[in-house]
């Protein structure tokens, strides 16, 4: 199913154009067709869809600009790590709350959602629904443009709502505030549901692609952020009824690459172990037609210090290192399911025979983390491949747990508690729990931290929950400010209707 993903990217890449209908030279370019030719045939607008599905590589996968990153360093789950403080200081200002409007990171985020917009619209505003198939892609151009803009309003709070594709003098937007893109959200998914196939309903090289069951979960996702939740609790109840997804028996397998498109995942991001690059071929700067996962090699354990043992390891470049206080969370709750699959202490490690040779070096905070880790298995070293460039492991954006989870807050919020205990109860099931006690909300944001520790929800959680000021106050976050990320200077000087967030 990757290498179908890929093959019609590449194809892709030899027609599709930008915006522009002309050039600043008066010719035709070669290998290229307007956009009046285009968009034509099924084909057409296949290529077309995958090159909007293709910016989620290369958003959470850019070198030293991964939006999976920028929503993680924040958290209170890991530390930045890094050979040093100097080593990638953008990535640094996210741990401590020093980055402003310049962060390279974050303008990458801003950047990169937009692309996918850009491309959603192309498909929107150009195909026909004069085929079943036509039909189809446009409702996953839907869930794809509600995709990067919630990403854009869940990490900025604004920005411009753009629908349509942008002459030159139409270039600077006004900004929209967070209630109009979320209604925007809430349509496109809408519409999307209406026209998008079950997952089972797809071959499995089509396994990538939105499903019904997806754009309920992103429904249900960006009624949960607003408040909405009864609203919400029915869109989840959509995914739970559908009979299209359950919780994969096996937790410490539901990461790795024999579980991508499995059983509990509804929507990832998907990279490739098979194009053999090498130092001489790999390419810097964010390339976007780079088909692997590199951000797992820079958040591997620095191979400096780190000993595998059997842990299926091997040594990356240091960066974001567990806190031992996400450690501390498992031992608390008697989790020893998800534990071993998610995070080692130095004990657990060397009971494994492996080893960490430098306790004092940057950034660690004593543990090893597991989930999304440097597995040998899942990378390539043949043919002159270098593994560290090479990793395939797929992220996963929506799977079953998150939503089960998702589904038990709205139905708490909405007053619901026999529904919301059901569902925090399954998610305990699995992870060889009993039912929970107590609080039921202090239940649900615990049983979050534990089952998705590393997937880059911490940090929003916690400000949505309004618990970051206590939570994250110690490591630099202000109250008022850190809610939300700064408008990318790019940004403010080019459009001169942005308008900044508060604080920066």
């Amino acid at each position: 199913m990757k290498s179908s993903y890929k093959l019609l990217f590449a194809m892709a890449l030899t027609i599709m154009i930008t915006a522009c209908s002309k050039d600043f030279l008066e010719v035709n370019p070669i290998g290229k067709m307007s956009v009046e030719k285009f968009y034509k045939t099924d084909e057409d607008a296949t290529r077309a869809i995958i090159a909007a599905y293709d910016i989620l590589q290369w958003m959470n996968a850019r070198d030293w600009n991964s939006a999976y990153l920028v929503k993680t360093f924040p958290s209170d789950e890991s530390t930045v790590g890094g050979g040093d403080a100097g080593d990638q200081p953008p990535y640094q200002e996210l741990g401590v709350y020093t980055y402003g409007p310049s962060n390279a990171p974050i303008t990458a985020v801003w950047q990169s959602s937009y692309f996918g917009i850009y491309r959603c619209n192309l498909v929107l505003n150009n195909v026909v629904d004069d085929s079943d198939l036509k039909k189809q892609i446009l409702a996953e151009a839907k869930f794809l443009r509600a995709y990067y803009y919630f990403e854009i309003v869940s990490m900025f709070g604004k920005g411009p709502l753009i629908l349509t594709e942008l002459s030159p003098s139409e270039y600077s937007q006004p900004f929209a505030d967070a209630a109009a893109i979320y209604t925007q959200i809430e349509k496109d998914l809408n519409e999307a549901i209406a026209g998008l196939p079950n997952k089972s309903q797809y071959a499995e090289h089509d396994k990538f692609r939105a499903s019904k069951g997806a754009a309920q979960a992103l429904l249900g996702k960006a009624l949960l952020y607003q408040k909405k939740w009864a609203a919400s609790a029915t869109a989840f109840e959509g995914v739970i009824n559908s009979g299209e997804y359950a919780l994969q028996a096996d937790y410490k397998t539901l990461f790795l690459q024999a579980s991508e498109f499995g059983v509990e995942s509804l929507f990832e991001a998907s990279w490739v172990t098979t194009n053999g690059y090498d130092w001489g071929t790999f390419q810097w700067g964010g390339n976007r037609a780079m088909e692997n996962n590199i951000t797992w090699q820079l958040t591997g354990p620095r191979g400096d210090y780190f000993v595998a043992g059997t842990t299926g390891l091997i040594g990356g470049w240091g960066f974001n290192y567990p806190h031992q206080a996400a450690y501390d969370v498992f031992v608390a709750a008697g989790d020893t399911v998800r534990k071993p699959a998610s995070i080692l202490s130095l004990a657990d490690l060397r009971a494994m025979g492996g080893d960490w040779t430098n306790e004092s070096s940057w950034g660690w905070d004593g543990c090893i983390r597991v989930k999304y880790g440097t597995r040998m298995d899942e990378t390539s070293g043949e043919n002159g491949a270098v593994p560290e460039l090479n990793y395939g492991t797929n992220l996963r954006l929506i799977r079953y747990g998150d939503v089960l989870l998702m589904a038990a807050e709205a139905n708490h919020m909405a007053g619901n508690d026999a529904a919301a205990g059901t569902y925090l109860n399954q998610v305990r099931q699995r992870a060889k729990l009993g039912p929970y006690s107590g609080d039921i909300m202090q239940a649900i944001k615990t049983e979050r931290q534990l089952e998705l520790v590393f997937e880059g929800v911490r940090f929003l959680d916690l400000v949505r929950w309004g618990d970051a000021p206590t939570v994250l106050g110690p490591f630099g976050f202000v109250a008022g400010k850190h809610e939300v990320f700064p408008i990318p200077q790019d940004e403010m000087r080019n459009n001169s209707q942005a308008t900044q967030n508060n604080g920066y």
